[in-house]
């Protein structure tokens, strides 16, 4: 496997793991970035902005339609974007390029109602109480706190000693930020930190060394992986009847964000929780909370024609 496959490899692994698309959209992203390999010929980590506006404007003379240019654009731009973030690459050789658009769609959020759900269900799925504590204590952090994956399943146990209120994690780009821990997820971090920590001591006790992490496992990195949790957390949706395919670990995130915003928060606030870079990436969320606002006065307004 050539230098550029394994790099669209791991680019489709995350889109994947983190945010659930479908087949069809992974596809999509793996024939531009496959395209794009096979006109640049050599390692992508070496482009130039150049080459890529060169490529995009040869889309255009080979006449793909403005909607597929805009797919390409979009495709490049997510890969160079998670090379800079992966720590493949220090600089984005695709952020100044412009062309056609895509549409900005929102994202699927889940109700408070089905997040609790998932909260119910996690906390009784596992073996033995150190799974049900673990799955418990993954699913209260991540919603608490709205981190994203990645960042929760690389998470220093050192960064959640001490039964804290809020906790210092480095996001995208290797900027730190504090996040919000709600009192049901200190209470089920301090149950997990017990169970886990018992299960280290014996790790030591077998001359192995203790793991660093809070979610330690086998794995290459040594820590639990996204792909892991975003398998675990399709069977909780179905067990806690939630629509599975709504569901990914990047949708807690967006409810955690939605609920806020509903329930009064400052934007520029969840913009900080976040880790956005720009307002503009938060502002989506008032999007959809306005249109929800809509669609219940449609529905319960008496002039509505809904209730006509």
């Amino acid at each position: 496997m050539n230098d550029n496959s394994q790099l669209i490899k791991n680019f489709l692994e995350a889109k994947y793991a983190e945010e659930g698309l479908s087949e069809n959209s992974i596809l999509a992203y793996s024939r531009d970035l496959e395209k794009l390999s096979k006109n640049i010929g050599r390692p992508l980590i070496g482009v130039s902005q150049a080459e890529l506006e060169k490529y995009i404007i040869s889309l255009q003379k080979l006449g793909h339609s403005r909607s597929t240019r805009a797919r390409h654009l979009s495709s490049i731009k997510q890969f160079f974007k998670f090379c800079v973030e992966a720590g493949f690459l220090t600089a984005d050789p695709s952020s100044q390029l412009s062309g056609p658009k895509l549409p900005k769609s929102l994202p699927k959020i889940l109700t408070v109602e089905e997040v609790d759900k998932l909260l119910k269900v996690a906390k009784t799925q596992g073996h033995t109480e150190f799974e049900r504590a673990r799955n418990k204590c993954l699913m209260e952090i991540l919603y608490a706190s709205g981190m994203r994956i990645t960042e929760l399943m690389s998470l220093p146990v050192a960064a959640a000693r001490g039964r804290p209120k809020m906790i210092l994690i480095k996001g995208k780009g290797s900027k730190e930020r504090l996040v919000p821990l709600s009192p049901p997820a200190i209470e089920a971090l301090d149950h997990w930190l017990k169970l886990r920590d018992e299960k280290e001591d014996l790790r030591v006790k077998q001359g192995l060394k203790k793991s660093r992490f809070l979610f330690p496992s086998n794995s290459k990195n040594g820590y639990l992986t996204r792909n892991w949790f975003f398998n675990k957390i399709k069977a909780w949706a179905i067990e806690a009847g939630v629509k599975s395919e709504s569901v990914s670990p990047h949708t807690i995130r967006h409810a955690f964000a939605t609920h806020l915003l509903s329930n009064g928060a400052d934007l520029r606030v969840i913009q900080t929780l976040l880790g956005h870079s720009d307002i503009t990436t938060t502002e989506i969320y008032t999007h959809i909370v306005n249109d929800k606002l809509k669609s219940t006065l449609e529905e319960h307004h008496p002039l509505s024609n809904k209730s006509k």
